[in-house]
């Protein structure tokens, strides 16, 4: 395994947590939450489960009860998979959307079915040893007796207020007094934690078949949405098999399709056709390769992935080295391009990990994927619904077109990094199509350039945008922003927010590094 350094170049306001036991995630009090199932001599499995739930209650600026989830678990001998992403209405249909230039991001017309709560279910099933009510005390405590709003949540839920003001049940929900709560101020909810009992009481059965999917789907039959009980009560989630590719000599895993976790594969396939490591990882050279390798893996993605029953081409020609190494040749050191997608031959979101010193780590997301989400909140019940629909598209043949019974393309992905038969690492990136470009910048940063998991997670980062246009973040050297230009970049400087949150778990020989990212509220925790 290679040899990470322990030097922390960068600004921060962490140092990483060194432990046994660890949880890391976006929000300090949901990390306690998994910390505390830990202490009871809970897994890592229980851990995430607690911190999942919690999230939806202290962090609902980005995910709520009513969220998609993904998730990887290492059971201490093997990797495993979970897609949690619900389906469409099954009445959906592209002329149903006729009258749409393109996909609503607002409305009924936005929410697929929630899968969030599955997920809770299907781990603690499966992996789990407390009981599955215990793993909800946390964040029923959280929403009935209420906490205090820590300040990038509060950011964010102030920008919301606008945005959400057409939708009065999300305000009488959302903005205790008619407005967001500030930083410190008590936010609680008694149908959140009357919701989340339910959900303890019934093992999630009440939100697909019980009470809470009748009052879903009756809000839906009032306020002209499709949803329906038969909808609900048809979600299953799924164990799949990862998709991988090797980087550096580490085995990196993503989910596969529906979600773009694809993206950051194709773009660390590509890197492996060039020296990566002959370059300073801050240089303008590296970054112009990253960038370009990332654009030509986003020219694939948004071509090909949607729901797999749909998509027309196999992953493993996308993934197959010599389709990468004819990618990997379009790449040209002196200037930017602006690529289109391959032909392979035929043949705002949360993220947590946890581990213990068992020896199982869980990699977990779920998201809304904008902000509230949809801005439906179902009376009563202190659940926000998710616009996950917005990620079909209205174009006529393709096969992430919008219709019936069909999951979207998905942003959230949670990864994973091996090494023959050993976990090395457990890692996510919130912020939608900033995801795969995170996860490749931060196994750059780890496996090529022996950066340790707190000071990947510290540097500056860039996004590709559209055409030519990249983000940089603000931290960056002006003589590399400048030879990026040169090089025919539309660089331009964005504050830290547009570049997601990060959090780590690195495998030790004994014990783990958890790594929490400074552009969120949250924390590594551990014992």
């Amino acid at each position: 395994m290679k040899t990470i350094r322990w030097d922390f170049p960068y600004p921060s306001q962490r140092m990483p947590v060194l432990a046994r036991n660890v949880v890391a995630t976006s929000q300090p009090l949901a990390a306690q939450a998994g910390l505390r199932m830990l202490m009871r001599g809970g897994n890592a499995a229980d851990a995430a489960v607690a911190t999942a739930a919690a999230l939806t209650v202290v962090e609902p600026t980005s995910n709520g009860i009513g969220s998609d989830a993904f998730a990887m678990v290492w059971d201490g001998k093997g990797l495993f998979g979970l897609n949690a992403s619900g389906r469409s209405p099954a009445s959906w249909s592209p002329k149903y959307f006729r009258d749409y230039r393109i996909m609503p991001y607002l409305g009924w017309d936005a929410v697929t079915v929630p899968g969030a709560v599955s997920a809770w279910v299907e781990i603690s099933r499966r992996f789990g040893t407390l009981p599955f009510e215990d793993l909800l005390e946390p964040a029923i405590d959280y929403a009935d007796r209420g906490f205090p709003v820590s300040p990038i949540t509060a950011k964010a839920w102030s920008l919301a207020v606008e945005r959400y003001s057409d939708f009065p049940e999300f305000g009488a929900l959302f903005l205790p007094g008619g407005r967001a709560p500030r930083p410190g101020e008590i936010f609680r909810s008694a149908d959140m934690a009357r919701t989340l009992k339910l959900i303890a009481a019934t093992k999630g059965s009440a939100f697909y078949e019980g009470e809470l999917a009748g009052k879903i789907a009756a809000h839906a039959q009032r306020t002209g949405g499709r949803l329906t009980v038969l909808d609900l009560a048809s979600h299953k989630s799924e164990w799949v098999e990862p998709l991988s590719a090797e980087y550096q000599g580490y085995r990196i895993h993503e989910l596969p399709p529906n979600s773009q976790g694809i993206a950051a594969l194709i773009m660390l396939g590509i890197l492996e056709h060039h020296d990566l490591s002959s370059f300073h990882p801050d240089s303008a050279e590296s970054l112009h390769l990253q960038i370009e390798a990332m654009k030509l893996a986003f020219a694939d993605v948004h071509q090909h992935v949607s729901d797999p029953l749909a998509m027309t081409v196999d992953c493993g020609r996308l993934l197959d080295p010599a389709y990468l190494s004819r990618r990997a040749s379009l790449i040209d050191m002196k200037r930017a391009q602006e690529f289109t997608f391959g032909q392979p031959l035929l043949g705002d979101t949360v993220y947590l990990s946890a581990a213990d010193a068992g020896g199982m780590m869980v990699s977990f997301i779920q998201s809304n994927y904008q902000g509230f989400g949809s801005g439906i909140v179902v009376p009563g019940t202190g659940i926000s619904l998710q616009n996950r629909g917005a990620c079909f598209n209205l174009i006529r043949g393709h096969p992430n077109e919008v219709g019936g019974n069909k999951r979207p393309f998905h942003t959230i992905i949670p990864s994973f990094v091996t090494k023959g038969d050993k976990p090395v690492m457990s890692f996510g990136v919130m912020g939608g199509p900033m995801q795969p470009q995170g996860h490749g910048q931060l196994a750059v940063r780890i496996f090529c350039n022996g950066q340790n998991p707190q000071a990947a997670s510290d540097a500056p980062r860039w996004q590709v945008a559209c055409g030519r246009r990249v983000l940089i973040e603000e931290g960056a050297e002006p003589t590399v922003l400048s030879r990026l230009r040169q090089m025919g970049h539309d660089a331009i400087v964005a504050p830290g927010e547009m570049f997601g949150g990060s959090q780590l778990i690195y495998c030790l020989p004994e014990g783990y590094c958890a790594a929490s990212d400074h552009r969120k509220d949250g924390q590594a925790v551990g014992f």
